[in-house]
C-alpha cells in the first residue's frame, strides 16, 4: 500500500472517465502543486460528512485514482482535465494539518472581506505536534488492477443495458428511428468491447447518481459490477 493524496468531492469518477475539474480551495492548490511537482497521480473520493475527519468531511472506502491530462491557470483558479485509473479502496486514512475555515482558531486570519488566508499563512497556522504540512486529506491506499479481459457474455449484457437505455432517450427525443437505430449502435460499438473498464464506461453513461455509481466502483470483480449495473439500470427505470 501507499500514501495517496485524496480529492474528497461529491463525485464518482470511473475507470477510463473524463472530467473536468476547477481547483481554487489552498488546500487542493496545494495538492495540485504537489503532484506537478512529482509528476504523480491523486484519488478522486465521494465525500462522507458522516465520518468526518479533522471537522472536513471524510472519504467513503473506494476510490479512483485520476490522471491529470492537461492543465492550465486563470487567476487563482487552476483548471484541470483528468482521466480515471485504477479502482483502490482505502485503507487508512491520514488527516490534514488544519481544519476547516470556519474553525474558531481562524478568526483572527479572515479580513473584513471573508476572504480565505494565502497558504504560507495557511501553513504558518500548523500545529508543531501535527507531524506533517499536508492541508489535504491522504490515504494509504490498495490499488485493484484490471487484468481480465470482458467475457463475451457480459458485453452482450452491456450492450443490452445500454442500448435499451439508448432507446428509451431517442423515443423522448423523438428521434427517426432508422437515424436512432444507428445512433445507438454506434454508440454501443463505441463503448463495449473486451476491455474491462466497458463495464464503468457503460455506468457512466447509464447512472447519473452518486450513489449508484459508488456500488459500481465497490463491487469486487467483473461479474458483480455489471450484475450491480443491470440492478441499477432496472431500478432507475422503474422509479421513472
Amino acid at each position: 500500500m501507499e500514501a495517496l493524496p485524496l480529492f474528497v468531492l461529491p463525485m464518482v469518477l470511473m475507470p477510463g472517465e473524463v472530467q473536468e475539474l476547477r481547483i481554487f480551495e489552498p488546500r487542493y492548490r496545494q495538492m495540485l502543486d504537489d503532484c506537478l511537482l512529482d509528476e504523480k497521480n491523486f484519488g478522486l473520493v465521494l465525500n462522507d460528512p458522516f465520518e468526518p475527519i479533522n471537522s472536513w468531511d471524510g472519504p467513503r472506502q473506494h476510490g479512483c485514482e485520476v490522471e491529470i491530462i492537461h492543465h492550465e491557470t486563470k487567476g487563482s483558479n487552476h483548471f484541470i482535465q483528468i482521466v480515471g485509473r485504477r479502482r483502490f479502496t482505502v485503507r487508512k486514512v491520514i488527516a490534514p494539518a488544519l481544519p476547516p475555515m470556519s474553525d474558531p482558531m481562524f478568526e483572527d486570519h479572515l479580513n473584513e472581506e471573508g476572504l480565505l488566508p494565502d497558504l504560507q499563512t495557511l501553513l504558518e497556522c500548523i500545529p508543531k505536534d501535527v507531524g506533517h504540512s499536508k492541508l489535504y486529506i491522504s490515504g494509504e491506499v490498495e490499488y485493484h488492477a484490471l487484468d481480465e479481459s470482458l467475457s463475451i457474455e457480459l458485453q452482450e449484457i452491456l450492450k443490452e443495458v445500454l442500448n435499451h437505455v439508448l432507446t428509451r432517450i431517442g423515443i423522448v427525443l423523438r428521434i427517426e428511428v432508422q437515424m436512432l437505430t444507428q445512433w445507438i449502435q454506434e454508440r454501443v460499438d463505441h463503448a463495449v468491447d473486451e476491455n474491462p473498464e466497458s463495464v464503468y464506461t457503460v455506468s457512466a453513461l447509464v447512472l447519473s447518481e452518486l450513489e449508484a455509481k459508488q456500488q459500481i466502483l465497490a463491487c469486487d470483480s467483473l461479474e458483480e459490477a455489471v450484475e450491480e449495473l443491470v440492478h441499477q439500470a432496472s431500478r432507475l427505470e422503474e422509479e421513472e
